[in-house]
């Protein structure tokens, strides 16, 4: 009971130490709701960890959002997809807060940046005012949320980055307010054979350990029988209070015998290095199951600097005889914790579970670039393409490659590139490359176009061929008539779509100015607000016109009336 005492208590000490970092009095809420979150700071997502709290807004759009402190907007970017509308305003104490998903902005921010998409005619825009060209005071509504670009949900995407290096914070650190006492949930518990000759219950291949709970609270595994270089890795999740969402817990430590092999959490991490989550979690279970096992102990590949401490990068040398006690404590960021106890006895036992090596044609170099001609195309690996080496699986179809699968990650982009030669140059501007998705749909992919040569980047697997499409997008009005009046309408609305290549670029005129119509891919409409008063005409013309990303392309116009 009282090494459990002491390992609470320094859990507890080192999150103060680091919560002295941040200021915990100078930032107000950026919503005047109570903070219930459906997403936490340093979440495994996929390909990278999230940077910053989702904030529900009771599942509406609209809530007035704040800026939580004095400050200059710096950037303003609107993107059909990622953080959609998204501002950003650096404080004069050296951190920027980040808003995203946002609806709209406060008057005189949407103004500046109406004008600059009219100017640019474009939607989608990126912008860094002048330092002091927009400037907020604390309690100043700055935006409002939303649920644009990459959001599933009504939601305040939130962060606090450090304004020299852009490295994200955790807001919590900040003293914000979050409900939890509940403790981090253990879905799985995992052995690793890490070494030649290494076993885990008499295999050398990853398995699952059963365990239990105990009265205290503690979780038990059943003793494990090992021998040579080991490691431990767990499945799981954490909740607040007052939401059933499964988040992130905070941090992890590894202890064998009382020594510290391994500890790391989401205080802070780099951009760029979040792509690396791939080798913080198992992602060939990840590929198989969609679910993801943290590892305990680290990889060579694994370049993550959120680590406070390795020994062995987490790896646990069993020595035949020896007993081992090992111990993780899993905890969220208020120091509700799940302690999990994994006797280890050291048994040189026979290996009866083999190792599975799957043997292809085709073995990948990690540190070099690979190249493979696959018939129908070629497909070009860089350097460091992986983290480390292994046999690819890569097919030749008659008009098809297929390469790999999804239980291996690629941390860069390869290249793909298929001979057109045999296509007619009409054809040839019909075509593009494309993925074969599970409903065996083709899949745009951006395709470079050159010569007799496509070509198209990834970092996802699968099979990959050249598809054709003829068919040009569709555009329907959603809340108006032909020769309608529509003097008490506040906005236009069209479905604009595109079922095989995809919406490349779009436009309207009224009378023949154009015209700012905001797009949203989730729900496949364009909008045009009459606060933007571009014509005051009666008789208004409209001229939409719409390309797919082939070059394939539809007009519609609408005559409408309006006082």
């Amino acid at each position: 009971m009282r090494t459990r005492l002491f390992s609470v208590f320094f859990f507890c000490l080192s999150i103060l130490i680091c919560q002295e970092k941040y200021p915990k009095d100078s930032f107000r809420s950026p919503l005047d709701i109570p903070l219930i979150l459906s997403g936490t700071f340093g979440e495994l997502r996929s390909n990278h960890f999230h940077s910053g709290i989702d904030i529900k807004t009771q599942k509406r759009q609209g809530l007035p959002i704040y800026a939580i402190q004095d400050g200059t907007v710096t950037r303003i970017k609107i993107s059909l997809w990622g953080y959609g509308k998204a501002l950003y305003v650096a404080h004069p104490n050296g951190f920027t807060s980040v808003y995203a998903h946002l609806k709209k902005f406060s008057p005189e921010i949407e103004a500046y940046i109406k004008e600059i998409q009219y100017k640019k005619q474009s939607y989608e825009v990126e912008v860094f005012p002048d330092y002091g060209e927009l400037e907020v005071k604390k309690e100043d509504v700055i935006a409002y949320s939303g649920n644009t670009g990459g959001s599933s949900g009504p939601h305040l995407h939130f962060e606090i980055r450090s304004s020299v290096t852009e490295k994200p914070t955790n807001p919590l650190l900040y003293g914000y307010e979050v409900r939890d006492a509940t403790n981090p949930t253990l879905v799985g518990l995992f052995g690793y054979p890490l070494s030649k000759d290494a076993h885990v219950n008499q295999s050398a291949e990853k398995i699952q350990l059963n365990f239990t709970q105990q009265k205290d609270g503690s979780f038990l595994a059943d003793k494990v029988l090992a021998n040579c270089t080991i490691g431990f890795g767990f499945n799981g999740f954490d909740r607040q209070d007052l939401a059933a969402n499964k988040n992130g817990v905070y941090s992890v430590k590894q202890t064998v015998n009382g020594k510290v092999y391994s500890e790391y959490d989401f205080e802070t991490f780099s951009f760029g290095e979040t792509r690396y989550i791939n080798t913080l979690i198992d992602y060939p279970h990840f590929g198989k199951f969609r679910q993801r096992i943290q590892k305990c102990f680290k990889d060579a590949s694994n370049k993550l600097n959120i680590y406070n401490s390795l020994y062995l990068d987490g790896k646990i040398p069993v020595v035949d005889g020896l007993s081992y006690n090992v111990e993780l404590l899993i905890s969220d960021i208020k120091g509700n914790y799940i302690k999990v106890i994994i006797p280890v006895e050291g048994k040189n036992l026979p290996i009866k579970i083999k190792k599975d090596l799957k043997l292809t044609d085709y073995f990948i170099k990690a540190n070099k670039p690979n190249s493979f001609d696959l018939g129908a195309a070629k497909v070009y690996f860089p350097e460091s393409t992986f983290y480390e080496d292994f046999y690819i699986d890569l097919k030749k179809g008659a008009d098809t490659i297929t390469v790999h699968n999804e239980t291996v990650a690629a941390h860069r982009n390869f290249t793909m590139t298929f001979d057109v030669s045999k296509y007619s140059k009409q054809e040839q501007k019909q075509l593009f490359i494309a993925r074969i998705d599970k409903n065996s749909e083709p899949r745009h992919y951006k395709t470079y176009k050159r010569n007799n040569t496509f070509s198209a980047r990834s970092r996802t697997f699968g099979t990959f061929t050249l598809a054709k499409d003829t068919t040009p997008p569709s555009i329907k009005p959603r809340n108006f008539k032909e020769k309608q009046w529509l003097s008490n309408y506040r906005y236009l609305s069209l479905e604009i779509a595109d079922d095989l290549s995809g919406i490349k670029t779009y436009s309207a005129t009224l009378n023949g100015e154009w015209i700012l119509m905001e797009y949203e891919p989730k729900t496949r409409t364009i909008t045009y607000n009459f606060d933007d008063k571009i014509n005051g005409k009666t008789q208004c013309n409209l001229k939409v016109m719409a390309t797919d990303n082939v070059g394939n392309s539809t007009t519609f116009t609408h005559t409408f009336f309006r006082k």
